[in-house]
């Protein structure tokens, strides 16, 4: 299976890129007043509004670093029974891709308090990967606001 890599801090994270619509280079960022933690705002996508989360500021509280190697990752996320819709993921060093059997990725024995988009590990030549379960990283009231904003449903 194969995965984009990026990092988090010095730590190094991992989405399944069969989940990933695109990867751009960073963009205008439109702010969202009043969005939840960790929604850096919204990018224009093909003529229409993506929501956007900063990976960093989601999970260190510190937004993502302008670097060259940090990208929009647009990211498939699930809405309902078969339906999807594009969120932006700001993701720092997101240049990387790796192949992984699934089955490397094991629990990390700390799960509990974890944050649900927090999946298994799997170790490497340079120390751990984290697995990021895209789908978990919106709580469903979180979802539910920042689409209905951006698509204008009540």
């Amino acid at each position: 299976m194969l995965f984009l890599t990026f990092r988090l801090g010095r730590d190094r994270y991992a989405l399944d890129a069969g989940q990933i619509e695109e990867i751009l280079p960073l963009l205008a960022v439109k702010q969202l007043p009043g969005a939840p933690a960790g929604v850096a705002g919204a990018i224009a996508y093909r003529g229409r509004p993506v929501p956007l989360i900063d990976l960093s500021l989601l999970a260190l509280g510190r937004p993502a670093e302008p670097l060259l190697s940090t990208r929009i990752v647009l990211l498939r996320y699930p809405v309902a029974a078969g339906e999807h819709r594009l969120l932006g993921l700001m993701a720092e060093k997101a240049v990387e891709a790796v192949e992984r059997d699934p089955a490397d990725f094991v629990a990390s024995g700390v799960e509990a308090g974890s944050p649900p988009y927090l999946g298994p590990v799997a170790p490497d030549d340079d120390g751990l990967i984290q697995w990021i379960r895209g789908e978990a990283l919106l709580p469903p009231a979180i979802r539910d606001i920042l689409f209905a904003r951006l698509v204008g449903l009540p």
